[in-house]
């Protein structure tokens, strides 16, 4: 990429607490990691240390399951009083004021907005990921629930593109096509209510440049385009970016680093005005918990402390989650804000904003 040392810099605190809300989905993308958890419906009857991560009559995938210890199967979180409790317990043991709702595919969870009610009463800005199949139908009431901004993962613009990376039960160009009007419809729906929408991106490499390209064309124009590193980036993904920067003409402008987590990205300004984002991992690590990790390498770590996700396991208690290579560290929410690891999570973030602030001589900005 560009050399980008010499760019404005601006530090943002963590402050995000990811929730995984429904684990169904209606894609079956070849590289899904759904959140670290195994997928549900595949694994119904099988027992911890069985579950598995391969396709199964779903055709989906959990990439990372077969070494992340992973032991409980994710339930749907209902808009309860008990997720108003848990999001009340998440802040008041963490400075929080943003809650990204992930799957499986939120758009299919049939109270999305009682749950973005439910946060936005406690005072939290809500965000989601959606790949957009269900996102015209729910967006109306989402935005009126209070939905801040919509993170839409696109994988293609043609039916073949799309097929390519599905399972080979979902691998139908027809219901591909089906899957990209409803992705557009969305977009529609979504900006029309006020709601910011991004395009995400995942570049692997050189060999899908073309189809960033063209994906940029056809969204860029309506909402923010950031292109994703590969979690599996061997130097290929970070490679195909600069040529899509090149291609396009872009001028790096800003790096925007959270503090506290391993996300980063750098804002580019194309030559009609537009903005691209460019998204990265750095080299993160919790100082404690990650040191003795068997995944602690620059090979292996492929997303660095990304932050605190919160799920809930099936007849068992909301669980608190550090890494999703790493499910075996997940912990029962009460426990959890308890912990050395809730303590070590807090200074952390607070050491590394104030570290990156002193280096980089900015102001912090909110979340």
């Amino acid at each position: 990429m560009h050399d980008t040392r010499n760019l404005p810099v601006e530090v943002r605190p963590d402050r995000t607490l990811r929730v995984k809300i429904i684990d169904a989905c209606g894609l079956a993308c070849s590289f899904c990691h759904n959140e670290g958890t195994p997928v549900a419906t595949d694994n119904r009857d099988r027992e911890p240390g069985r579950f598995t991560g391969t396709p199964g009559p779903s055709g989906r995938v959990s990439i990372y399951l077969k070494t992340n210890g992973a032991d409980f199967l994710p339930a749907r979180i209902a808009a309860d009083a008990d997720f108003a409790l848990a999001l009340a317990a998440v802040r008041g043991s963490l400075p929080t004021n943003e809650v990204h709702f992930t799957g499986g595919e939120p758009t299919l969870h049939p109270d999305l907005p009682g749950l973005i009610a439910i946060a936005r009463r406690l005072g939290l800005t809500v965000g989601l990921t959606s790949n957009g199949e269900n996102g015209a139908a729910v967006m109306p009431d989402c935005a009126a629930a209070g939905l801040d901004r919509v993170n839409l993962s696109v994988f293609g613009t043609t039916p073949d593109e799309l097929a390519a990376v599905q399972a080979p039960r979902l691998a139908n160009p027809t219901l591909a096509a089906r899957k990209l009007a409803a992705l557009d419809e969305t977009i529609e729906a979504a900006t029309a209510h006020g709601i910011k929408v991004s395009a995400n991106i995942v570049i692997p490499g050189r060999d899908h440049v073309e189809r960033v390209l063209r994906i940029i064309e056809r969204h860029g124009r309506t909402v923010t385009v950031r292109m994703l590193v590969s979690l599996e980036d061997d130097g290929a993904s970070l490679e195909a970016m600069q040529e899509v920067v090149d291609r396009l003409g872009g001028v790096p402008e800003r790096r925007i680093v959270t503090a506290g987590a391993s996300d980063q990205r750098v804002r580019y300004r194309l030559p009609d005005g537009r903005t691209l984002y460019a998204k990265s991992i750095r080299p993160v690590r919790l100082p404690s918990t990650c040191a003795s990790c068997r995944f602690n390498n620059p090979d292996d770590c492929q997303e660095g402390y990304y932050g605190i996700r919160m799920y809930r396991a099936q007849d068992g208690p909301f669980m608190i989650g550090v890494c999703i290579q790493r499910m075996d560290l997940c912990q029962p929410l009460g426990q959890f804000v308890m912990s050395q690891t809730c303590r070590e999570v807090s200074a952390f973030r607070e050491d590394e904003t104030a570290r990156l602030m002193r280096i980089h001589h900015v102001p912090t900005a909110a979340k």
